[in-house]
C-alpha cells in the first residue's frame, strides 16, 4: 500500500513586494511530496527560500500561486486567519530558533499555552505539560521563567510546546541555531524520538551534522527545489 502524503505542493510560487510594488520572487515552482512520519530537512544557502517554505507549510504565509495539500485536502487557498489558525493549532507544533518563549511566564506555563488556546481546562494542559517536561528530564525546571533557563533547556521547553497538542506535523527552523554542539545534540535526540514516533518532521538547517539526523535532505536554491532526496556523503 502507498503511503499517505502529510504534505504535497505543486507548482507553489510565492513573491512578496515591496513599498513601490516592486515584486520580489522568493520561491519559484515547488514541487514537492512528504510522506507521513518522515524527516525532512531544508538545506540551501541563506535568502534560498528554506524558511519561506517552511513557514507556508505551517500556514504563517501564504503562498501566491499553486497548490498545497495536507493530508490529502487543498489548503492553498484558505485565507481566513481563524481557519488557518485552527489548522496550525490542530494539526501543528512549531519550534524557533530564539525560542520564542514568553518571558513572564513559567515553563510549565509556556508549554501548556496552546493547549489553552485550544480551549483544554487548566489541570488537564498542565498535567499534560509536565509530562512532557518529564520526558525531556526538565521537570525540575517547571516553575522557572526562560531567564533562569540555559539555552538547551528552553529549547527543550520550546520543543515540548509544540507537542502539547499532540500534532502529527513537527515544523523547526534551525532548531539548534541558538545552542552549543552539547545541547544541539540533545535536541536531535529528542527530534529522533520524535521521528519513531511517526512524527512527520520538517526542519531547516544550514548545519550537515544536524541534516544528518534526517531520512532526507532538500537542497532549495534561488526558490527551486535542486535535490528532493539527498544523502549526505561521507565526506560532506
Amino acid at each position: 500500500m502507498e503511503e499517505k502524503s502529510a504534505i504535497r505542493l505543486e507548482d507553489v510560487h510565492k513573491s512578496y513586494y515591496l513599498s513601490n510594488d516592486e515584486e520580489v520572487p522568493v520561491l519559484n515552482g515547488i514541487n514537492l511530496n512528504i510522506k507521513k512520519g518522515e524527516f525532512i530537512a531544508l538545506m540551501g544557502e541563506s535568502g534560498c527560500g528554506k524558511t519561506t517554505l517552511l513557514n507556508i507549510i505551517g500556514c504563517l504565509h501564504s503562498l501566491s500561486d499553486g497548490e498545497y495539500f495536507l493530508d490529502g485536502e487543498n489548503i492553498g487557498e484558505v485565507r481566513d486567519d481563524y481557519t488557518l489558525a485552527f489548522i496550525r493549532n490542530k494539526k501543528m507544533g512549531f519550534v524557533f530558533q530564539q525560542f520564542n518563549l514568553f518571558s513572564r511566564l513559567s515553563a510549565l506555563k509556556n508549554i501548556a499555552l496552546p493547549a489553552l488556546y485550544a480551549g483544554e481546562e487548566k489541570n488537564s494542559r498542565e498535567e499534560k505539560a509536565m509530562k512532557l517536561m518529564k520526558s525531556v528530564n526538565i521537570e525540575d525546571r517547571a516553575n522557572h521563567k526562560p531567564t533562569e533557563l540555559s539555552g538547551g533547556q528552553q529549547q527543550r521547553v520550546s520543543v515540548c510546546r509544540s507537542l502539547i497538542n499532540d500534532p502529527d506535523i513537527i515544523l523547526a527552523d534551525e532548531p539548534t541555531g541558538a545552542l552549543d554542539s552539547k545541547s544541539g545534540l540533545e535536541i536531535m535526540k529528542i527530534f529522533t524520538d520524535l521521528k519513531r514516533k511517526n512524527k512527520t518532521i520538517i526542519m531547516v538547517t544550514h548545519t550537515a551534522e544536524v541534516a544528518k539526523y534526517a531520512d532526507r535532505i532538500i537542497f532549495i536554491k534561488d526558490g527551486k527545489v535542486m535535490d528532493n532526496n539527498h544523502k549526505l556523503s561521507s565526506n560532506y
